[in-house]
């Protein structure tokens, strides 16, 4: 099977109006002032260079995606925030994700899960990816803010909270209702009163007790749990059953199972063509060009991530990744994403559990609705039967 056919397939269930209006825009060329939309820009350099201008090009000012996340999160988190307040948070806040931590964070809070999936496709049993991956998802960011001893059922309910948020969102909101503000807020408070509850405890072995004993504020530590969670779960839970799908219908799942060195290769062609953030904006804050267009103070900026990444064309383990496009899809400069490192470690460790039962088969799938990132609501693959071993790990910012 063509690899492209689920993946537009699941672009037009989660956004059948905005998604033909996003690929017909990638025909306005590297850059094009669109009204009605902004300035739209197509071509990854280009895409880099605004996004690397933290000056010029903001995420608080009219038509960026402050005027999202404000009414939500508040002031001051690294969604909404710029200049040195923002470079201030976000220094302190990266000691807390380095790869080493988020590695041990997954061998930690995902152990038993892992080999219980094992477990499952060693003998031959189907099992959905899509609700594991939200169990799995779930367990992480329910360690993060500082649920303690949480259940599967309180994993999937903490995904299904955030999930409830983000859905709110399409690719043409500019800003949310009062009303939709309203009820994003009661639904992210209880994350909220968690989070700060593991903050004053001020156990340095969670992520909010860390936050204490760094010097950061509780409303900002608060403020940074909330971007956490909306921004963290949806992204990793998405991406590693579109990664199994395309590696299928591209041929390419046992190559990948007999080749680990391939899979972070595997893991960054399935984030290109999937884009789990397929738009983002900005708003000018001085007089500059992009391309051969000019941009004013109070212009907003759309920067179309996926026509930036599907430009270089469908699915291929084999492309290189020239410069510009290196992980353009967790953004770059001042804001690339600060999570990407636990991205990363949760999305390894369940792809090679996963993959180590190859050969797999996909039983059946379908496309989820009403959703921002495009995703399976069901991908049900199995192994075949045989004796196994458990799996180990291995060594929001946009």
């Amino acid at each position: 099977m063509n690899p492209g056919t689920w993946e537009r397939r699941l672009h037009l269930r989660a956004h059948p109006f905005a998604y033909p209006l996003l690929r017909l825009l990638a025909r306005r060329g590297p850059v094009a002032r669109v009204p009605g939309l902004g300035v739209v820009v197509n071509d990854a350099a280009l895409a880099r260079t605004v996004l690397l201008d933290g000056e010029t090009f903001r995420k608080d000012g009219p038509g960026s995606s402050g005027d999202l996340w404000t009414p939500i999160l508040g002031p001051s988190v690294l969604l909404n925030m710029e200049g040195p307040a923002h470079r201030a948070l976000r220094a302190r806040l990266a000691e807390l994700f380095t790869p080493a931590y988020a590695d041990r964070l997954c061998a930690q809070v995902l152990g038993g899960p892992l080999a219980a999936l094992a477990g499952r496709l060693g003998r031959g049993e189907a099992v959905d990816l899509v609700d594991t991956m939200r169990t799995m998802a779930g367990a992480v960011i329910c360690a993060v803010v500082g649920l303690e001893s949480p259940s599967a059922d309180d994993h999937r309910a903490m995904f299904h909270r955030g999930e409830q948020i983000v859905a709110m969102v399409t690719l043409r909101t500019r800003t949310l209702s009062p009303a939709q503000a309203r009820r994003a807020r009661e639904a992210l408070a209880p994350v909220g009163e968690i989070a700060a509850r593991a903050y004053r405890a001020g156990d340095e072995a969670t992520v909010m007790g860390r936050m204490r004993a760094l010097g950061i504020a509780e409303a900002e530590a608060r403020g940074a749990a909330g971007a956490f969670f909306l921004t963290g779960t949806e992204t990793v839970a998405t991406l590693v059953p579109r990664l199994v799908a395309l590696l299928h219908d591209a041929g390419e799942l046992d190559r990948v199972a007999d080749d680990p060195a391939l899979l972070d290769t595997a893991i960054d062609e399935a984030m290109r063509v999937s884009t789990p953030t397929p738009v983002m904006l900005r708003s000018v804050h001085a007089d500059t060009t992009i391309g051969p267009v000019t941009v004013r103070p109070g212009d907003r900026v759309l920067v179309a991530t996926h026509n930036c990444c599907r430009a270089y064309g469908p699915f291929d383990l084999d492309l290189p990744h020239p410069p510009e496009l290196r992980r353009l899809w967790f953004g770059a400069g001042p804001h690339f994403c600060i999570g990407y490192p636990l991205a990363m470690a949760e999305i390894r460790a369940v792809a090679r559990t996963v993959l180590a039962a190859a050969p797999l088969r996909i039983v059946r799938r379908r496309a989820a609705r009403g959703v921002l990132i495009p995703t399976y609501r069901e991908l049900v693959v199995s192994g075949s039967a045989r004796s196994f071993e458990p799996v180990g790990h291995g060594g929001a910012d946009r």
